[in-house]
């Protein structure tokens, strides 16, 4: 399966979010991607970095933006993966909502809050597990990345691929958040022993990368920081080295799997 991430800057304008994510899909879909993934709360913006909170979003505006990429889902039959700020009558939450091809739609809500996200949102348990294809595909949200527990209970869901949004920048060039970021993502791929991918909105400096690792750390792809770019992948599933099967056999163990 051909798979895509898109990394761009993402404002507080959800038709100019919108417009730029559509033209990614397109050019994904041309490029016969299956699946296209963008960052944190793509479609909105992140509060408080481009709006004062999540009261200031346009609901009917984000519902229309919506159908727009079902449309676009159906048409390309492709699996489209945003970040975005979903509300109840229990408060707002750091989304993800995943575009499948057969209309459905489903969503996925960051437990992980903390400063600006405990401030804005409210956690709500959600699996984020999808599947696209033939493969099994887990979903998580930037500070999640910190924590393994997040990932192990992908791991007991048997995920082919993982999905990490990111919203994470500086005000200024940090290239050590970057690589400890960086490490992060490459430390829950090997322990999981899944392929993962992450992506990140751009500006004002980039701190978490848009990349993808197979399932022992190394890095199959990523962008420059900090450009608008699109990266474009053919996963195929092979089957596990020495090192894999050890490190499954092993956890499996722990995990009384």
């Amino acid at each position: 399966m051909k798979i895509a991430a898109y990394q761009f800057a993402v404002t507080n304008n959800i038709r100019q979010n919108l417009n730029t994510i559509e033209k990614a899909v397109i050019h994904a879909a041309h490029q016969d991607a299956k699946l296209i993934v963008f960052p944190e709360c793509a479609l909105t913006g992140y509060p408080p970095r481009n709006m004062e909170n999540p009261a200031c979003i346009s609901f009917q505006i984000l519902y229309d933006a919506y159908s727009t990429l079902q449309c676009l889902a159906d048409k390309h039959h492709m699996y489209i993966v945003c970040g975005t700020i979903t509300k109840d009558s229990s408060g707002y939450y750091n989304s993800v909502v995943i575009f499948s091809p057969d209309c459905a739609r489903q969503f996925y809500h960051k437990r992980a809050l903390w400063g600006w996200d405990n401030q804005n949102f409210t956690a709500k348990e959600t699996s984020g597990v999808f599947q696209a294809e033939h493969f099994n595909i887990g979903v998580r949200i930037c500070f999640e990345v910190r924590f393994p527990e997040f990932f192990r209970e992908l791991y007991q869901k048997r995920t082919d691929l993982n999905l990490i949004l990111f919203y994470d920048v500086a005000d200024h060039d940090d290239s050590d958040r970057y690589e400890l970021i960086r490490s992060h993502i490459r430390t829950r791929a090997v322990e999981n022993v899944t392929y993962t991918l992450s992506v990140n909105t751009t500006v004002p400096c980039q701190t978490a990368p848009t990349a993808l690792f197979d399932r022992s750390g190394r890095i199959l792809a990523e962008l420059k920081r900090g450009d608008e770019q699109m990266l474009l992948y053919n996963l195929s599933e092979t089957e596990p080295d020495f090192g894999e099967l050890g490190r499954r056999q092993v956890s499996d163990r722990l995990l009384n799997l």
